[in-house]
């Protein structure tokens, strides 16, 4: 049971905005998704240890959202408290070459502060929707950079509430895996360490990034990015189109025409509509090839 006034209080004492019944659609990039009972804007390291404390110690239902960009939310919406790790938790430090960032920073906006303080190494990250602290929890990554590659430590609340450093090398970074997905545990900073470079030739490297993105992937629909994680030995996108399943639709959801390792609302697409496609794609994937294909997005229901 959520006791609104309760959480309230606290959300007070950091000045945490909080709201009951927001959409899950207008907090995820795939723009599916019902009402949350409570959404909590959260603003601190030390807002989000109490939160995470009252929460826990009374068995409330709860998730973290930062951008939203791989997660496809339930049409019934989320019965429980999303803590938003956004535009209020997103500090970014430069020191050097080294940066350090809060969780909830948009991964784009830090790769531009990186590139005007002349700091070369996330070229490749550049364009990738998400935030800094979600990134890390999947270490994300594109045209063969991941967030391992540049990620020296970070920070975050572990099961028993307390705030706590981790470098990299603990991290069991691998791909679209870190230690993060099998702990209960929430990133609120980031640390890279990065190398002088010149601003131009960055800047220049990630235009050619957001091109390459552009002219690839269905980026003028709502999506969660890749669906599918790439199978040991091949490549879901090209198992995909074998199997002759581009433009193949279920309600408003379709496999891209573009792009066939997305799955795309082309308006009005529900989760089940998205979840129905991709069950029938994988269906179809195991049994013309053999291959096994698993969900990439995170399923928040």
């Amino acid at each position: 049971m959520i006791n609104i006034d309760e959480i309230g209080r606290i959300c007070d004492k950091f000045n945490c905005k909080y709201t009951t019944g927001s959409l899950l659609k207008d907090y995820t990039t795939f723009r599916i998704g019902g009402k949350c009972t409570l959404l909590i804007d959260v603003t601190s390291s030390e807002a989000a240890v109490e939160l995470i404390g009252y929460i826990r110690i009374n068995d409330v239902k709860y998730a973290i959202i930062g951008r939203g960009s791989n997660i496809l939310a339930a049409d019934k919406g989320f019965d429980g408290v999303l803590l938003h790790l956004g535009s209020g938790f997103s500090a970014v430090e430069i020191n050097g070459t080294t940066i350090r960032t809060e969780a909830g920073a948009s991964l784009a906006d830090v790769c531009k502060k990186a590139q005007r303080a002349g700091l070369s190494g996330m070229e490749n990250l550049y364009g990738i929707p998400g935030s800094v602290g979600g990134g890390l929890y999947m270490n994300a990554g594109a045209y063969g950079s991941e967030m391992k590659d540049v990620v020296v430590s970070a920070e975050y609340i572990d099961e028993n509430g307390r705030i706590c450093e981790i470098s990299a090398e603990d991290m069991d970074l691998s791909y679209r895996h870190s230690i993060f997905s099998e702990r209960n545990c929430i990133i609120t900073s980031v640390t890279f360490e990065l190398t002088e470079g010149n601003p131009d030739s960055i800047k220049e490297a990630m235009a050619e990034c957001m091109q390459k993105r552009i002219s690839k992937q269905p980026l003028e629909f709502p999506s969660a990015g890749s669906t599918f994680k790439r199978p040991v030995g091949s490549y879901a996108s090209l198992l995909i189109e074998q199997c002759g399943l581009k433009g193949m639709s279920v309600g408003g959801a379709q496999v891209s025409e573009k792009h066939s390792g997305f799955v795309i609302n082309k308006g009005g697409a529900t989760c089940s509509d998205v979840l129905e496609l991709c069950r029938k794609v994988r269906e179809i994937v195991q049994e013309k090839t053999g291959y096994s294909l698993e969900l990439e997005p995170i399923i928040f229901e």
